[in-house]
């Protein structure tokens, strides 16, 4: 069989699946469910986030030029999709799947305390591509759950169940194939009893 070519398209999945908290004030705070994410730079930790104008929460961001990028888990997935078909300018969407806001250290916009990870973010730029505005941003904080620590203070976000998003549909990560470097990595040999 061979391949078939289709118009062109967004066509890199799977993709995070995360929540936007935003907000400067109790009446404003909204979240906002956003799959077009990711790493711009390592440094300084630059993210970005892309939004259509049209959504409640891109005027809000335009605004404060501040969000938090909530990292999603498997208990998340409902409240993950509902923010994403839902707007906050009808309902409170915080209220609504009862999530807890959590203080940031950085930011005025209220983390999800039922996140594994916030990242608090301070937007830098805002560049008009078409159908969505791309919200590039400093990383200004990283909160982790400690509950993922182990004693030596390595993170395992693997066990907070994370979720992707891949052709309208969420999915659960399952195993590691392998770390960083794996491919390369000489074997250890055995050791004689």
């Amino acid at each position: 069989m061979g391949k078939t070519t289709w118009k062109p398209g967004t066509f890199v999945y799977p993709i995070p699946a995360i929540l936007v908290s935003c907000g400067d004030h109790e009446d404003n705070h909204n979240l906002i469910t956003i799959a077009w994410t990711g790493t711009i730079c390592t440094d300084p930790a630059m993210t970005y986030i892309s939004i259509r104008p049209d959504r409640h929460s891109y005027e809000i961001i335009k605004r404060t030029k501040e969000f938090v990028i909530n990292l999603t888990t498997e208990d998340l997935a409902y409240a993950t999709d509902y923010c994403g078909v839902k707007s906050g300018r009808d309902l409170d969407k915080f209220k609504e799947m009862k999530l807890t806001k959590e203080k940031a250290t950085k930011v005025k916009a209220p983390m999800i305390k039922e996140s594994p990870v916030n990242i608090e973010c301070r937007v830098e730029n805002i560049v008009p591509l078409g159908s969505h505005h791309m919200f590039t941003a400093k990383v200004l904080a990283v909160n982790v759950d400690e509950k993922y620590l182990d004693e030596k203070n390595k993170f395992h976000l693997n066990q907070a169940k994370p979720i992707t998003y891949c052709h309208g549909h969420y999915y659960g990560l399952k195993k590691s194939l392998g770390h960083f470097g794996f491919s390369v990595a000489k074997k250890k040999k055995k050791r004689k009893k």
